[in-house]
């Protein structure tokens, strides 16, 4: 006998009429959800109705809070076999196990990417009863936060290791906030949530303490390693049990809205949390490895970036260039350097600097690192085709005045923002070059003609970041004869890294900026009309004034603000 479809079972129920479900037929068209969804959206059924009828439809017994149904069995460990986050973000909820088979109420039974992700997740058969959300929310709510003997030991024994490990020091208060953003407040206290919660909650706490950009989950073939990237640098932190690293990932997976049943195949996702009145948001990438998937987690904590332009590093004569270019009315401005060099925040400094009511900012990022309020900033998405190019031509009929693109990628891109710089807009972007006059050829090289770079460009920035020296450690000394060459310095004493508590035995504390400012001067625009090569650029350039990266970083070497050391290996003399 055929299965009788939901609506007309409410109708068999006298719960909605013909007329009803038409009107739902026709607004699922548009909305594409399920029919019972549609239908208690519209208030022409409850949430017990919509319940009893797909129970009915789908064979499928009917559970309420009323009934005393929804109360899980204890001592069988369900709240391990189902953590607590999963089970409140898929409004999910474990009532019993019998050998392999797990019996679990949903709200939801035609939601096969969830159920398919607690079979793998808890390896085994699922039964199923249907319940309201409303009903399985309160029965998690009272089923989770009842406490269990114990739960806490993992939490505190990793708790322990973080004050005693290389990098943990303080922590700090986290705010609560629902959907999809972190919770981090008060987990001491929250016992009763699952360990591995905790766990995750604290690696990523501590690394927002430790100003870590980025945190390192690596799987090994007997170990498991988490490192944090501060300064720039890589720092293992005492790890937890091999054992823990399905887990971990699994966590990480639900809060950033990822498949965690996909294992095969690189995810990306996103994580917002609360740090006292701050928000902090983090980028999370997992990649499949021999040994099981690594995550890598990209830390965008706004307040720990200073997007003032002064505070940056660049040495006065340099910000001068800087701010005379940003005052310009139309134009093309570069920032150039590898990955990690620093280029978006110059970017988001320089916007701040140029930020009025009376101008019209728009950007182009892939994707949007900081939200800056008072600037319209777009995502693109190249996965769907909406490149920074059709971002631009997009942008070009806002009427703006002030446009960042994120990364000029290829020759289309860079014909658009020339067109802009030319048209009467202020155009700033970044290219991936060892130097600024390196920047020029780089454009003609990708088919930019010369007649149109010559009135378009006026500055071009080449930069890296170099760890600044810890002032409360550093140490003065005279650098022997072979360890300057041909170096010469207007100083006698330069200072190098020692290490104390205050920058966790690294010797280093901060970055600052290492830059190469080349303004695109008469000089410069001769030589782009006869095409003058690298070299005529880059000595012409000298000959105006312009700090090579290298002369950049030893004038900080002579100010004692970094290490001999640190300039080589940032800038590879």
């Amino acid at each position: 006998m055929a299965r009788l479809r939901l609506g007309e079972i409410l109708i068999k129920q006298g719960l909605i009429t013909e007329a009803q479900l038409q009107e739902a037929v026709d607004a699922q068209k548009i909305d594409k959800t399920h029919i019972g969804e549609i239908l208690l959206k519209k208030g022409m059924i409850k949430e017990d109705d919509l319940a009893t009828a797909l129970g009915t439809q789908l064979l499928i017994p009917y559970a309420s809070k009323a009934s005393g149904l929804l109360v899980p069995q204890k001592d069988q460990g369900l709240e391990k076999i189902i953590p607590y986050e999963f089970a409140k973000e898929y409004q999910v909820l474990p009532l019993s196990r019998n050998m392999n088979s797990l019996t679990c109420a949903i709200f939801n039974p035609f939601d096969l990417i969830t159920i398919d992700n607690i079979k793998r997740m808890t390896g085994c058969e699922i039964n199923f009863v249907i319940a309201t959300k409303s009903d399985i929310l309160h029965a998690t709510q009272d089923f989770y936060m009842q406490g269990e003997s114990g739960s806490a030991t993992l939490w505190d024994e990793a708790l322990e290791k973080s004050k005693t490990g290389a990098v943990g020091k303080k922590s700090s208060s986290f705010e609560e906030k629902v959907e999809n953003e972190l919770s981090l407040d008060k987990l001491i206290a929250k016992a009763e949530e699952a360990p591995v919660i905790k766990l995750v909650d604290l690696i990523i706490r501590q690394a927002i303490d430790e100003r870590a950009s980025d945190i390192h989950i690596e799987p090994f073939q007997d170990k498991l390693e988490v490192r944090y990237r501060i300064d720039g640098e890589l720092y293992k932190i005492p790890p937890p049990a091999k054992h823990l690293h399905l887990p971990i990932v699994s966590r990480i997976k639900i809060i950033s809205k990822m498949d965690i049943a996909e294992k095969r195949l690189p995810q990306d996702g996103r994580i917002t949390c609360k740090l006292e009145e701050r928000t902090v948001d983090l980028r999370v990438s997992t990649l499949p490895t021999v040994w099981g998937e690594k995550v890598v987690m990209r830390i965008l904590d706004q307040a720990a970036v200073n997007l003032d332009l002064a505070l940056l590093g660049f040495d006065n004569k340099q910000l001068q260039l800087i701010r005379k270019a940003l005052k310009s009315p139309y134009g093309l401005f570069f920032v150039t350097g590898p990955t990690g060099s620093g280029k978006s925040t110059t970017l988001y400094s320089c916007l701040s600097e140029v930020m009025d009511p009376s101008k019209n900012i728009l950007t182009a990022e892939d994707p949007v690192e900081f939200r800056i309020e008072g600037i319209n900033q777009v995502h693109v998405r190249p996965d769907i085709g909406f490149t920074f190019a059709e971002a631009l031509r997009s942008f070009l009929r806002q009427d703006p005045d002030i446009i960042m693109v994120g990364e000029v990628r290829d020759l289309e891109t860079a014909q658009i923002c020339i067109r802009a710089a030319l048209t009467g807009h202020f155009v700033l972007s970044t290219l991936h070059t060892n130097d600024a006059p390196s920047a020029i050829t780089r454009l003609m090289d990708i088919g930019v003609p010369n007649y149109l770079l010559t009135p378009s460009l006026i500055m071009i920035v080449a930069q890296r970041l170099g760890r600044k020296l810890c002032p409360h450690c550093k140490e003065a000394y005279e650098p022997k004869l072979e360890e300057l060459g041909d170096i010469k310095l207007n100083t006698d004493l330069i200072y190098r890294a020692k290490g104390c508590d205050e920058c966790s035995h690294t010797g280093y504390k901060g970055r600052m900026v290492i830059a190469e400012v080349l303004p695109v001067d008469d000089e410069i625009r001769r030589l782009l009309t006869k095409d003058g090569g690298y070299t005529d650029i880059r000595d012409a350039a000298r000959k105006a004034g312009m700090m090579t990266l290298f002369e950049s970083g030893i004038k900080k070497v002579e100010e004692g603000i970094t290490s001999l050391e640190e300039v080589y290996g940032v800038t590879a003399g």
